[in-house]
């Protein structure tokens, strides 16, 4: 078989091991899937497990606000004895129940006995027993305190959560471009690899045609020459696929433990509908959409909902306190359950700041924090939109690119294969042979690298839509 035999079967070789190189590697080798690559970094990354504590803190904020509504006892005590004379022993016990609104129930005891006490401490000898209610006329009657924290904190729950999915998906969205930028290394490192086999059995034919006497010594040294720069590039490629190897390793844990990616370990290209279906997207760029799933804009409508009741409870307190407290009485604990109006103690408290300034200050800063919040919220809106459509646009264009380049490379196919056969009629060279080589080779890595530009591109899509990650 002559040398430029060798060289056409070569080329042949070359682009069918190209086009098989990810399923042979499929076959032979272990791999590491983006599915399982992300299923790995949610269930264990301990960064993602520290975000999860943000759910925690929300949770925990909920239960001390639900605490304002407890039911509470108390218990006052005081006793004064002075050279063998009782001055006074007081007891006064309270439960009280505070509901949602401005009211009340509390029930007493109270038993006053000594020398020295106030004629209204006067008491039956059995003690005093009052059951009644506070009620509040005017402020804190629709919304007061208790009800105000019990509000935001729920408020406050969902923030979190917004906040959590936000950091998550960052992270993870951090973790998958390293995982493509595995890819892209990898794949490049395949291309370069097939061309160094392909320069090698090239110089191989030609040392056995130059024995033959059918070609010049000098064709060895140039054949050496282009087996050295495939070299070159191919361990160019081997330190890039490692240290892109390292970035993704580095995500991932196995329950306590960082795991390390083996060398033998080699990536798989996702296709979008992997992408889609590992991080659970919420495809929809309209505005009620956003507004709804993107974990930002969540963040920010809880905000709101918070400041809101915040700013209700700053108009509450412009208005004056007016408590009315109404107790009926009774000397013994069984007669409770029977309402007598002749025995009751009732009181009314009134209280106003004449001026309200510091009233009106915290109502006028709370209006400045809630109007401020609603602006950020339209301002990432509007940037999330644009940024949506640019990156649609960047989609778009890259996939025109990808129909360009496949045309290219079969062109660059085409001139290769016509070099090779103008080569074994004598009316061309190794030079010119190696020339159309590597455009073929560029082009074939400007494949690779719009290939991976259009996952990064659908990524950070995917990513400005807001993912909803479950772990």
């Amino acid at each position: 078989m002559s040398m430029q035999r060798f060289i056409l079967l070569a080329l042949f070789g070359l682009l069918m091991s190209l086009a098989g190189r990810s399923q042979e590697r499929v076959l032979n080798d272990s791999i590491l899937s983006f599915e399982e690559y992300i299923a790995y970094i949610k269930e264990y990354n301990p960064l993602v497990k520290q975000a999860n504590l943000k759910l925690t803190e929300g949770e925990a904020t909920l239960l001390a606000a639900r605490g304002g509504f407890d039911p509470k006892a108390e218990v006052y005590t005081d006793r004064k004895d002075f050279k063998d004379t009782e001055y006074w022993d007081k007891l006064k016990g309270t439960f009280s129940i505070p509901t949602w609104y401005g009211v009340e129930f509390k029930a007493n005891y109270e038993d006053y006995t000594g020398t020295y006490l106030n004629n209204e401490l006067t008491v039956p000898e059995d003690g005093l027993y009052s059951a009644g209610v506070s009620l509040n006329l005017a402020r804190d009657l629709l919304i007061n305190k208790r009800m105000a924290d019990l509000k935001s904190a729920r408020a406050y729950v969902n923030q979190t959560q917004a906040e959590r999915d936000l950091l998550v998906n960052n992270f993870i969205y951090e973790a998958g471009l390293a995982y493509l930028k595995w890819v892209e290394a990898f794949t490049e490192r395949e291309i370069y690899r097939s061309f160094v086999e392909n320069a090698q059995e090239r110089l191989n034919n030609i040392e056995i045609s130059v024995r033959a006497g059918d070609m010049a010594r000098i064709d060895i040294t140039e054949a050496r020459i282009q087996l050295k720069n495939r070299q070159l590039s191919l361990e160019m490629a081997n330190l890039n696929t490692r240290k892109a190897l390292l970035e993704a390793s580095s995500y991932l844990w196995f329950e306590e433990v960082p795991l390390e990616i083996e060398p033998n370990v080699v990536p798989a290209l996702p296709a979008p509908t992997v992408l889609s279906s590992s991080l659970q997207v919420l495809i929809s760029e309209d505005e009620a959409s956003l507004n709804e799933n993107h974990p930002k804009l969540r963040s920010l409508n809880a905000k709101i909902e918070g400041l809101e009741v915040d700013r209700n409870l700053k108009r509450n307190n412009l208005l004056p306190k007016i408590t009315l407290d109404y107790y009926f009485l009774s000397d013994e604990v069984e007669q409770l359950s029977e309402f007598n109006t002749q025995n009751y103690k009732t009181g009314l408290t009134f209280s106003m700041p004449l001026f309200l300034r510091k009233e009106r200050g915290e109502l006028k800063l709370a209006n400045a924090k809630l109007q401020s919040t609603i602006f950020e919220r339209q301002s990432t809106l509007l940037t999330l939109q644009n940024k949506i459509k640019a990156i649609n646009q960047e989609i778009n264009s890259i996939q025109t690119q990808q129909q360009l380049i496949g045309e290219i490379i079969t062109g660059y196919d085409e001139l290769v294969i016509a070099e090779v056969r103008k080569f074994e009629i004598g009316e061309s060279s190794l030079f010119l042979i190696n020339q159309r080589e590597v455009n073929l080779i560029e082009a074939f890595l400007k494949e690779n690298n719009l290939n991976i530009k259009e996952l990064q591109a659908i990524f950070t899509l995917f990513n400005t839509l807001g993912t909803q990650v479950r772990t």
